[in-house]
């Protein structure tokens, strides 16, 4: 039995999933708890955030977040491919710093203008 708190909603669920009974959630309040549980015991995946390095702007590192959840499992290689990076001002807000990470289709983005 595994236990896990729900994020989806404010109202932060004490979840159970059972993995040795079809990954059966319970502890629920809503049928998006129960997704969440259940996808959270069979495929967790993250939203990633960091910096990468920025010449010519006002700060000499810039915020970047995946534009989507990735496998967790996949996070240490993911970080891995923003070693090196070295963007040049200007950068927009959305601007795609690494595309299709792992061959996920998520690409990490800027997530600030940095002029």
């Amino acid at each position: 039995m595994t236990e896990l708190t729900c994020i989806v909603c404010p109202r932060g669920c004490r979840l159970k999933g059972d993995t040795e009974n079809g990954y059966r959630v319970t502890g629920h309040s809503c049928e998006k708890g129960e997704a969440y549980g259940k996808n959270e015991l069979l495929n967790p995946t993250r939203v990633v955030t960091s910096t990468v390095k920025i010449t010519g702007a006002m700060h000499r590192r810039i915020p970047v977040k995946t534009n989507g959840a990735i496998p967790k499992k996949l996070i240490f290689e993911a970080m891995k491919l923003l070693d090196g990076i070295e963007l040049k001002a200007p950068v927009k807000l959305g601007d795609i710093v690494v595309k299709d990470i792992l061959g996920t289709g998520i690409d990490f983005v800027a997530s600030r203008d940095m002029l």
